[in-house]
């Protein structure tokens, strides 16, 4: 095996640890916010089916096409005081919300800018919910790509570890 092979495989095993570690960050962060949502209930209108269906927000068939569930991210945002008056991103609370998860400061700076960016994006649609619905949207996917996004696995076995500690 040439010596380049060999360095390269090392780098890139080397990252699977980092890549891991960055999706379960993720999924702590994921499950805070998510402490939100039987709050934001009532007042995002969201019926039992959407309830369900909340809870599958990481899969890759998820649809982003109920207002609802943007007025309940909206409400979870406003929750955690995560929203300007003008119902953007606060920076500072945001960054702090996400560094009071384990390891959060590895990531904070990430997320905020990839809700940054893609609040920009969406910046010209005037209803805020569907506006917050395009930009958790935008958010899932660039999450995606630069593989921080927790898989639905983790997820479901924090669900499960949680229920059964109860």
């Amino acid at each position: 095996m040439a010596w380049e092979t060999v360095v390269w495989i090392a780098a890139a095993t080397s990252l699977l640890p980092s890549i891991q570690a960055t999706s379960e960050i993720m999924k702590d962060v994921t499950l805070g916010f998510g402490e939100a949502l039987q709050h934001c209930r009532e007042e995002s209108q969201l019926t039992e089916d959407q309830m369900e269906e909340f809870f599958h927000f990481w899969r890759d068939d998820f649809k982003f096409e109920d207002r609802e569930v943007g007025c309940a991210i909206q409400c979870m945002s406003r929750y955690f005081n995560l929203l300007t008056d003008s119902h953007r991103i606060h920076h500072e609370n945001t960054d702090e919300f996400i560094k009071s998860f384990p390891n959060g400061e590895q990531l904070s700076k990430q997320m905020i800018e990839i809700i940054h960016s893609c609040e920009k994006v969406h910046d010209a649609e005037p209803d805020h919910c569907w506006r917050i619905l395009r930009v958790a949207e935008c958010f899932k996917a660039s999450c995606q790509e630069r593989n921080i996004a927790p898989t639905m696995e983790m997820l479901m076995a924090e669900l499960i570890m949680e229920s059964i500690a109860r």
